[in-house]
């Protein structure tokens, strides 16, 4: 789940047509011996966001950070930092830090040198050193740990003293390589909510890459998803997970139920889809704009379907089944329901009763049902 925003009334940046965006890029491409590893790729990011780049191994996110941080050229495109062109200035000059998933600390350095080292290439006074030095180690809870070589730290320890290493040369922009994929689950989970409250803290804007959903869900303003090269959909965790703008958007941020069919018919408020997988048709008040007789896709999220052993009323939106498994994950249960047509639908149901309590067991036959808003039509 997002980390929610504080002022749900307040128009975010990119909302507003009047805001100017920080980070710009315009029509990057960048190609490795004729492969292309990012494809026309355009992004606005503003000022202040924790944006973050999600896709597969392979789909160009770490090349496009690459190429913001100055460590690889684009092969055509520009780049703005805060309204200035930056394309063709070297990774040195550029106002940007960045944090490796390997941490890259000095071994031979105790934490507190490996804060400064930047600040002592950059010449800065030794006094302003020491307090910046001290004020970024309070701000990432090291305070106690100064003298400490890397070696002496845990994983955790490790990414906070690289994170406070970015952040004492104040840049611009801060670029976050996989920052927390090294960590385990539970320590992963909470440095998430750090990172976050440093970030809000400073005020300086990070783009992060990651792999895992989860993490981008949890930790971003936006997110840009990304596959083969190409940015598919930017949005916030929420538009993404229940506005995707394609099948493979879909499948990618969590799990979704896919009823490929043909769209039968457009009302004023609504489509009526047929589907082959289902007895009823599908009433969904989200549609792309498709013609009427298109093959279309009808997304629905398991937590959205519904289970009961007696058949709802009404002439759309449900269909029966017999429940083949039951995945129990402590605070859900996730039911795998085989249709009469083959299909497998999945539905999320909350846990509020013991396992040998709960009314819907193996083998049971159940009808699953769902509500017009909770499908999204997606063009096929």
């Amino acid at each position: 789940m997002a980390i929610q925003s504080k002022h749900l009334s307040t128009l975010e940046p990119w909302q507003d047509s009047k805001a100017k965006p920080y980070v710009v890029t315009k029509n990057i491409t960048k190609s490795f011996d004729g492969r292309i590893a990012v494809n026309d790729v355009s992004l606005s990011i503003y000022k202040g966001e924790l944006f973050s780049l999600l896709g597969r191994s392979g789909c160009g996110k770490s090349t496009l950070l690459r190429i913001l941080a100055g460590f690889e050229s684009s092969t055509s495109g520009r780049i703005f930092i805060d309204g200035t062109d930056m394309t063709d200035t070297p990774a040195y000059k550029r106002p940007v830090s960045m944090v490796f998933q390997s941490y890259a600390l000095f071994p031979h350095m105790t934490v507190e040198q490996n804060i400064a080292f930047g600040l002592i290439q950059e010449g800065m006074q030794k006094g302003e050193i020491k307090d910046r030095v001290s004020a970024y180690l309070e701000l990432v809870q090291m305070i106690g740990y100064e003298k400490r070589k890397p070696d002496q730290l845990s994983g955790g320890e490790k990414q906070r003293v690289a994170l406070a290493r970015s952040l004492v040369k104040q840049p611009k922009l801060i670029l976050l390589d996989e920052p927390l994929a090294a960590l385990d689950k539970k320590l992963r989970e909470r440095t998430q909510l750090e990172l976050v409250n440093i970030q809000e803290k400073v005020g300086i804007t990070f783009v992060m890459v990651s792999h895992d959903q989860e993490e981008a869900m949890t930790m971003s303003t936006r997110i840009g998803l990304m596959n083969e090269g190409r940015i598919l959909q930017v949005g916030s965790p929420t538009e993404i997970y229940e506005y995707p703008n394609s099948k493979y958007v879909a499948n990618f941020i969590g799990s979704v139920n896919l009823f490929d069919g043909i769209l039968m018919e457009e009302q004023s408020n609504c489509v009526i889809v047929k589907s082959g997988a289902m007895e009823k048709h599908l009433y969904v008040s989200h549609s792309a704009s498709v013609a009427v007789g298109a093959q279309i896709s009808v997304a629905i999220r398991p937590e959205k379907v519904m289970l009961t052993l007696t058949q709802p009323k009404g002439e759309y939106n449900w269909t029966s089944g017999v429940v083949e498994d039951i995945v129990y994950l402590g605070d859900v249960s996730i039911y795998h329901v085989r249709l009469q047509s083959g299909m497998v639908v999945f539905s999320t149901v909350t846990n509020l009763v013991r396992v040998a309590e709960r009314l819907i067991q193996w083998d049971d036959k159940v009808f699953l049902y769902w509500k017009p808003e909770n499908g999204i039509v997606l063009a096929i």
